[in-house]
């Protein structure tokens, strides 16, 4: 059994897919753009994106009851590889030892021109 995730603190997926879903044992989210739900707009700078992409992750994760400490993998995209520390520096203020397991690469582009978008999967 499955069922769809979403938050109305998370951004609506902009195509045919699920922003998350939840199975009896793990929660699987699809890729995060920084887009402000309130707004609809996406902040300046990696910093500032790759906060609101986990702002994002974390509403989402919130609706099935799991936190950051849940999550076990994740995938980061850039669309600049040169923004790695940038994030990085962002991203290790969010999750606790032991770390999740991640892979980050760049892209040639993301959607909407964001400059990054995280996914995750976590297990409850």
């Amino acid at each position: 059994m499955k069922n769809v995730i979403s938050s109305n603190k998370a951004p609506a997926a902009v195509g045919p897919y699920s922003a998350g879903i939840a199975t009896a044992s793990a929660v699987y989210l699809s890729g995060q753009l920084p887009i402000d739900p309130e707004t609809g707009v996406m902040p300046e700078g990696i910093e500032a994106q790759t906060e609101q992409s986990l702002k994002n992750v974390k509403a989402l994760l919130e609706e099935t009851g799991l936190s950051f400490d849940n999550v076990v993998k994740t995938t980061v995209l850039l669309s600049d590889i040169a923004d790695f520390s940038a994030m990085n520096a962002v991203y290790e203020k969010t999750f606790k030892a032991p770390f999740p397991a991640r892979s980050a690469f760049a892209v040639k582009a993301l959607p909407k021109g964001a400059l990054i978008e995280i996914e995750c999967i976590a297990i409850k």
